[in-house]
């Protein structure tokens, strides 16, 4: 079957992953999706130079998704998308990370399919694997962890889910959309049976300016996060690979500015 990216074919849609932030990090195959683009549904958090990239001719229409605030709902976004296939546009739906890693890429697959119309994926960089990247983070390294998961921090029923098994010795897990329920996540994990001392990064605008890479336990994830006013977007890795990253230890800094400040 011929290419999606055929200038010939009219009428689809290419679901995009826009990378973690730093438009370098873009894969070639995105750059001349975006080319090609009469229609740009984007998230939010989108870099300005990456929707650059597109024709000035495109149009570009925002669909930007914040906590319990949303421009469209979902069922919105797929009618929006197939309403502007259907006139033979060639819409690209452009989202942060990877299309298929909490991107909501395969509902709006199934949406396009469910309509008879014909869509392609083009893989990004995912969040976890960019801000790691950037902070010398391993997620898996042969004497510290075998096995990563992938949860989401904000969702509903988070205290029901089982994430037993998903972190601890020789594991990593990453949770995106944390930031809000960090210290939820920690008190599960805790009683799930992960120990207090087990080693935490928050990263946060990974690839982006500003971004920061902090580090401290899972006792103190909740603190830390108001301490140092953590916002999005970020995430957070909980596990002994922690201690290999160059994410700076805000525990320790913390615990000498208050033995000056008592002593």
């Amino acid at each position: 079957m011929a290419s999606l990216l055929d200038p010939t074919s009219r009428g689809r849609v290419i679901l995009v992953g826009a990378g973690p932030g730093d438009p370098r990090l873009l894969t070639v195959r995105a750059v001349e999706a975006l080319r090609a683009a009469d229609i740009v549904v984007h998230d939010g958090l989108i870099d300005p130079r990456v929707l650059d990239i597109a024709p000035p001719t495109a149009q570009r229409i925002s669909v930007a998704k914040q906590r319990a605030r949303h421009t469209l709902p979902q069922e919105s976004i797929n009618a929006l998308i197939i309403a502007h296939v259907r006139t033979g546009a060639i819409v690209v739906r452009l989202k942060g990370g990877d299309p298929f890693i909490f991107g909501r890429g395969g509902e709006e697959v199934e949406a396009v399919r469910a309509a008879g119309l014909p869509v392609e994926v083009i893989p990004g960089v995912s969040a976890a694997l960019g801000c790691a990247a950037e902070a010398m983070l391993p997620l898996t390294h042969r004497d510290h962890s075998s096995a990563v998961s992938f949860v989401a921090g904000q969702c509903k029923g988070l205290a029901d889910q089982d994430w037993s098994g998903l972190a601890g010795k020789g594991r990593t897990l990453v949770i995106y959309m944390g930031v809000a329920t960090a210290s939820d996540i920690a008190d599960k994990l805790m009683r799930d049976g992960v120990t207090p001392d087990m080693p935490v990064a928050v990263l946060e605008r990974g690839t982006l300016s500003g971004a920061r890479a902090l580090r401290t336990l899972l006792a103190d994830l909740g603190p830390m996060m108001a301490r140092e006013k953590v916002a999005s977007p970020a995430i957070i890795v909980v596990g002994e690979v922690v201690e290999l990253s160059d994410a700076e230890d805000r525990l320790g800094r913390w615990a000498s500015v208050a033995e000056g400040t008592f002593a």
